[in-house]
Formats: structure tokens, sequence, C-alpha cells
């Protein structure tokens, strides 16, 4: 009997032993399943997830694109800023030359010149040729001269007597009672018109102890007005 359970109890034994290795087992086969599936799926990305991971890439890169572009932008934009810079500059200073060209070409007389200015007006002075000597009141080259280079001096940007226009290198010449301006001869009186800015032509001509106060003295009748639009022609072509 005592044999019998001794039997039973072994058979138990290795009963309770093959379940307990049958369980150490599974436990690894599945601790071992679930590890190497964890693995497959780390190392094996589903399709979304190289989906993503490629936007992410293409944004990068579109990112660095954007930026390389932005630069060039700016380099481009700095570009045209000095060019619209050097443009304005270039333009105004071929404004400044133009202006400049047409001020000596009115100087030089070869232009007609419109605009304001003023007239001045020379007669002899009224004297009696038996008593006095008409020399000494006849307008002579002296006292066109005084008239010319004071206007001159003032800023007149171009004059001319009887009509005639006059430059730099015109001369006056008196004979007897007329003068002759650049070989043409012309009678008294005589009329100089010069245009520039008005105000200040007449307050040089009338300046005390001036050109008109000289004038007078020296028995020249002098009418001095302002003239709103004076039109001067160029000069004569004697050639």
């Amino acid at each position: 009997m005592a044999k019998k359970m001794s039997k039973e109890n072994k058979k138990k034994g290795r009963y309770i032993l093959y379940s307990l290795v049958f369980l150490v087992l599974g436990f690894i086969f599945a601790f071992s399943y679930r590890t190497l599936g964890k693995d497959s799926r780390e190392t094996s990305p589903s399709p979304t997830f190289q989906e993503e991971e490629q936007y992410r890439a293409d944004l990068i890169v579109q990112k660095e694109r954007n930026k390389e572009l932005s630069e060039e932008i700016r380099s481009k934009q700095a570009v045209i800023r000095e060019f619209e810079q050097s443009f304005s500059e270039n333009e105004e200073n071929h404004a400044v030359l133009v202006e400049e060209a047409k001020d000596l070409r009115l100087l030089l007389g070869v232009i007609p010149a419109v605009g304001s200015g003023v007239r001045v007006t020379l007669k002899d002075g009224d004297y009696d040729p038996i008593e006095q000597n008409p020399n000494d009141y006849i307008v002579h080259e002296s006292h066109v001269l005084r008239v010319v280079n004071e206007l001159k001096i003032s800023g007149a940007q171009g004059i001319a007597i009887n009509g005639q226009r006059i430059s730099s290198n015109s001369y006056i010449k008196c004979t007897g009672p007329v003068i002759q301006i650049d070989g043409r001869t012309l009678p008294a009186p005589f009329v100089v018109e010069a245009i520039g800015d008005a105000d200040i032509l007449t307050s040089s001509l009338n300046l005390g102890g001036g050109v008109v106060d000289s004038l007078v003295h020296d028995n020249i009748e002098v009418t001095l007005e302002q003239v709103k639009a004076l039109k001067l022609p160029a000069l004569r072509d004697e050639s």
C-alpha cells in the first residue's frame, strides 16, 4: 500500500513539474513573440509612417529653398534700389546740365529768349545847339554799356538793344548820334531790353548813385519799366 502511494506521489510530482516547465516555456514564448513583434514593427515602419517622414523631409527641403529664394530676392531688391538711386541721380544731373546748357545758350544769344524783365529807354537830353555842346546831351556807347553791364551783373539771361541781340562778345561803338552794335548801325533812342528777375534788375539800376543816377547826371533821359512778357530774338547770322 505504501509502495503504491509512493508511485502515485511521484507521478503527481512529474505532472506538477511538467506543468511548471510548460508554463515557463509558454511565458518565454509569449515574451519572445511580443519582443520580436515590436522589433518587427520598429524595423518595418508602416506606409503611413513612411509617407509622413517623406513629407517632413520634403518640407525641410522646401524651407531651405524658400530661405535661398528670400536671400536672392533681398539681393535683387538691393540691386534695384541702387539702380533706381543711380538713375535718379543721373536724371537730376541731366536736368541740371540741360538747364545750364539752356542758360548758356541764352547768354550766348544763340536761341530766342522769352520771359519777364525790364525795358530801359535812353534818349538824348534837351539842349540848345547854339549855346550848349551837343556831345554833353546825346547818348554815347558808354551810357549804353553802363546799362548793359549792370544788367549782366544783376543776372539778366538775355539782352537786346533796339531788337539787336547782344552776346558776351558783342561790341558797341558810338558814331555821332548813332551807335554800332556788331557792325549794325542803330539810331537813338536806344531801347535796352533784358530778361530776368524784374525786381532785381530794377533795384540794381535804381541804386543810389548807380546807373540811372549817373545817366541823369549826364543829361540823358532815362525811362525804366518792368515788362511781364519780353521776347528777344536770337543773334543774327551775318555769315
